[in-house]
């Protein structure tokens, strides 16, 4: 099983005190002290133990701040692990020459396969739409690479429509299916707003119509929904009706996961989840769709050493197809 979707950092120190006025942006400015066991520093160490006790033999870490700093934190982390399988980092991706200029750079590890931008966090609506990151995401698209889109709804999820639509060579990754608007159930019947949900609905299926684009079953804590695979089963039915188990794959969402439940219950759950699949199909959501979308190497998982680390002698890997569509 390989984790889609698992996020490390690394506080500064003083990171719960004031920024000064001019000060340069504190890494990780989006985490503070409201966010309880979430603020503080969340290794790889720890991630490898997380992920051994739940069965999960590789991860994809994802970006977690939009600098340069936090995607070179995750490719050294990758460096040391085998069982770190890709990293999806950050890039400037209003500035063109900047981003080619890091994509070249980042790109010489075999490991950087894709990119991503808190959309959630930039006041822009139109982010997605704007003309110098759409130049940007051509050069991403040239080079393999994906594009990971977070907590799309309600403000992204129609642009990340237009871009897949507009940019069909490029892989969009929808995060999280979207974060659909869901309080109390995923029922038109539930606390929510039946026309919100009714509107997410309509731009995730007319996302998954796009042959380009695949989703994430990924952070699903969602405030007012018991996390179960009952509270669970329409939106989980709804995305596989969307998108099909071969463009689905699991992800944990830790550590900020763990607000809502432990990593190893989040497991379990989207494992009842996927109980009623084919064996192709279980396939596919837990390991298939994230290989052949991010083009991971995961011949070297079955010989990975008991600390995670990587085996003394060269691995010799076959690298998968990506992504065609």
């Amino acid at each position: 099983m390989i984790d889609s979707h698992l996020h490390l950092w690394e506080l500064p120190p003083a990171a719960d005190q004031p920024t000064e006025p001019g000060a340069p942006r504190r890494p990780y400015s989006w985490l503070g002290p409201q966010h309880g066991s979430l603020f503080r520093s969340y290794g790889e160490a720890e991630a490898h133990e997380t992920l051994v006790d739940a069965g999960v033999s590789g991860a994809v870490l994802v970006q977690a701040d939009d600098a340069l700093s936090d995607t070179e934190f995750m490719l050294a982390a990758a460096d040391r692990n085998d069982w770190v399988l890709a990293v999806v980092g950050w890039i400037p991706l209003e500035e063109p020459d900047q981003a080619e200029a890091a994509l070249e750079r980042l790109g010489q590890n075999p490991k950087f396969r894709g990119v991503r931008h808190l959309v959630h966090n930039d006041p822009r609506d139109n982010f997605l739409a704007l003309p110098e990151v759409r130049e940007s995401l051509k050069l991403l698209s040239a080079k393999g690479l994906t594009l990971d889109v977070p907590d799309a709804y309600p403000r992204h999820l129609q642009r990340a429509v237009d871009l897949a639509k507009d940019l069909p060579e490029l892989t969009v990754v929808l995060d999280h299916l979207g974060k659909p608007p869901l309080s109390g159930t995923v029922t038109s019947g539930g606390n929510g707003s039946c026309g919100e949900l009714e509107r997410w609905r309509r731009e995730f299926r007319a996302l998954a119509e796009l042959p380009n684009t695949v989703a994430k079953v990924s952070g699903l804590h969602l405030p007012g929904l018991e996390y179960t695979a009952k509270a669970l089963r329409p939106l989980w039915e709804e995305a596989l009706e969307a998108f099909g188990p071969e463009r689905l794959m699991i992800g944990m969402d830790w550590p900020v996961s763990t607000l809502g439940a432990p990593y190893r219950r989040t497991v379990e759950v989207l494992l009842e989840l996927a109980a009623d699949l084919s064996p192709a199909e279980r396939h596919a959501f837990l390991e298939g769709t994230a290989v052949r979308t991010y083009g991971l190497e995961t011949s070297a998982l079955s010989a990975l050493p008991e600390d995670g680390t990587a085996p003394e002698t060269e691995s010799t890997l076959t690298k998968q197809d990506e992504v065609k569509a």
